[in-house]
């Protein structure tokens, strides 16, 4: 392997969170009678509600007011409840535990929260396998802008040609291509219909990741 680094999204790519989100969001649609199409609802990931809002969209199609902390509560902890049993996607942990045993280091960079991508991380043991976690709030701004994945390469004292990403959403590989770094997409049934044509590889799953990394 020719990269110095490897930095990891986080949300489905570590942990499959963005299903659960997805199909929050899509009975919060349905309580009010409406649909949440699965192609509208990718231009927020890995990204926030300023690269596109369901809360907007949901507005916009009701034309009516939400009262959006209450709501946002209470999904957060429909979310965390469906989420409760979720271990690490199958084949991460033998990926990191070969990345460890090659002596380079992998870092995690997301446009969530330190309070979410942590305590995952925390919650599964996984933190342990990462020099660096920089997260929303750590650079002026997220996905799809550079600003996490420079500051990312900044913290490991390399140039972002010697990066790997891995990423599984648009909005990531944007942000990734746009720091200058090679970035291989890994999609999952959130991300799977997207166009990847800017990514330098795109892999079925984390045994190819790891066999591309290791025994090209």
């Amino acid at each position: 392997m020719s990269s110095s680094a490897v930095l990891f999204d986080f949300d489905g790519i570590l942990v499959d969170t963005e299903w659960a989100i997805y199909q929050a969001w899509v009975r919060t649609f349905q309580s009010h009678g409406q649909e949440l199409p699965l192609s509208l609802y990718t231009r927020c990931i890995g990204s926030d509600f300023d690269a596109w809002s369901p809360k907007t969209y949901l507005e916009d199609l009701t034309q009516l007011g939400f009262d959006w902390i209450k709501m946002d509560s209470e999904r957060q902890l429909e979310i965390r409840a469906s989420l409760e049993k979720e271990g690490a996607i199958e084949g991460v942990l033998d990926l990191l535990e070969e990345i460890r045993e090659k002596g380079l280091p992998a870092a995690v960079v997301s446009s969530s929260s330190h309070n979410w991508v942590d305590g995952w991380l925390d919650k599964l043991d996984l933190g342990g396998f990462f020099t660096e976690v920089v997260c929303k709030g750590d650079a002026p701004r997220i996905k799809p802008t550079p600003d996490l994945y420079l500051e990312a390469a900044r913290r490991l004292g390399l140039a972002a040609g010697e990066c790997l990403v891995i990423e599984d959403s648009l909005n990531g590989l944007i942000s990734a291509k746009a720091a200058g770094m090679n970035a291989w997409i890994v999609p999952n049934r959130v991300t799977a219909g997207l166009d990847f044509s800017l990514a330098d590889r795109v892999l079925g799953d984390f045994r190819e990741l790891r066999e591309s990394l290791f025994r090209p």
